[in-house]
């Protein structure tokens, strides 16, 4: 599932981006457009194809197959845009016995760029008060936000960034969210990606879902939820399956809540709402009168949202049905 990103620049673009590596497909044939100026989260288990995607954008791994534009140039010629780039990918290196600082100031000089603003860029990333300290004093999130600093260096236009909250504690996961948000102001386009959705769900507003090296969505944020709808709970599931019955025959929309799950309660019902004009509380009054005349009670009865999680897994079931008929038709 795609959909047309704005009008204006793009930041990439891609078509059939793959990497093989003898046996084994770590992308497969994907395709990519990311606008300027938002914060995309590039999401997927781990094992997906991510840090092997980043990595080709990177001109640090060379592609098998595919061809595009970072930044306007030629994807094959990452010479020509990796100026204009800072990343993070996989664990940052530093000295040890220099400060925050100090390292910051020797990166600055082996790339030729001007130290002025360091003391902006740790201030950004929160480590004002920490940059006199030596490196290996700094904790796991300390040291991924320094990786970020250095990313920063230069004022790149596109900022890429491999799991920067992966190990961290929950505090350091939010403290890295709220540093992901601030990144993005200034019309600069940041790339992030997490195997936790709900990790980036509240900060960026592009998002791209992969699953074994291939795309399942790519759009707004809002695009991926679904329409609103209702939750409900009956006493047994043998009432559930009336009411189910009941409320499709009345031309309801219908079925398991959390189907994707294993172990769903089979007491549970989602009622979709019809369209943007009908009222919660309308449809609410609707299912439940439709209940009582059927003669089951209800002990639940809310709005509900499905969550983007749940919205991925449904839409790695498809893809693997998809698979799975392509295959056949091969046989």
């Amino acid at each position: 599932m795609q959909h047309d990103p704005p009008p204006g620049d793009l930041a990439l673009s891609v078509r059939g981006l793959s990497k093989r590596y003898r046996n084994r497909t770590a992308v497969d044939g994907l395709s990519l457009d990311l606008p300027t100026g938002v914060v995309a989260g590039f999401v997927g288990p781990n094992g997906a194809g991510k840090t092997t995607t980043m990595a080709m954008l990177l001109g640090l791994v060379r592609p098998t197959g595919g061809r595009g534009t970072v930044l306007g140039q030629p994807l094959h010629h990452p010479v020509g845009y990796l100026h204009r780039v800072g990343a993070l990918i996989e664990s940052p290196a530093f000295y040890p016995a220099r400060s925050g600082r100090d390292n910051l100031r020797i990166l600055a000089t082996i790339a030729r760029i001007d130290p002025g603003p360091i003391p902006a860029v740790l201030d950004l990333v929160g480590l004002t008060d920490r940059a006199g300290d030596r490196y290996r004093s700094y904790s796991l999130g300390m040291k991924q936000r320094l990786g970020i600093a250095a990313a920063l260096l230069g004022d790149p236009e596109l900022l890429i960034l491999d799991e920067p909250a992966n190990g961290l504690d929950p505090e350091g996961v939010r403290d890295m969210r709220s540093l992901v948000a601030r990144l993005g102001h200034g019309g600069r386009t940041v790339l992030v990606s997490s195997h936790d959705l709900s990790e980036l769900e509240q900060v960026c507003d592009w998002l791209v879902l992969i699953d074994r090296g291939r795309s399942l969505y790519q759009g707004p944020a809002s695009g991926l939820q679904g329409r609103a709808a209702l939750a409900l709970r009956t006493r047994r599931p043998e009432e559930a399956a009336c009411l189910h019955r009941v409320l499709a025959g009345d031309g309801l929309a219908v079925g398991a809540l959390d189907q994707t799950r294993a172990g769903a309660d089979a007491t549970k019902l989602e009622v979709a709402i019809p369209d943007e004009g009908t009222k919660p509380a309308d449809l609410a009054a609707r299912v439940n009168q439709l209940a009582f005349d059927a003669g089951v009670v209800l002990v639940e009865l809310a709005p509900h949202r499905r969550s983007l999680e749940d919205r991925y897994l449904d839409l790695v079931k498809q893809d693997l049905v998809k698979q799975d008929l392509v295959k056949g038709n091969h046989r």
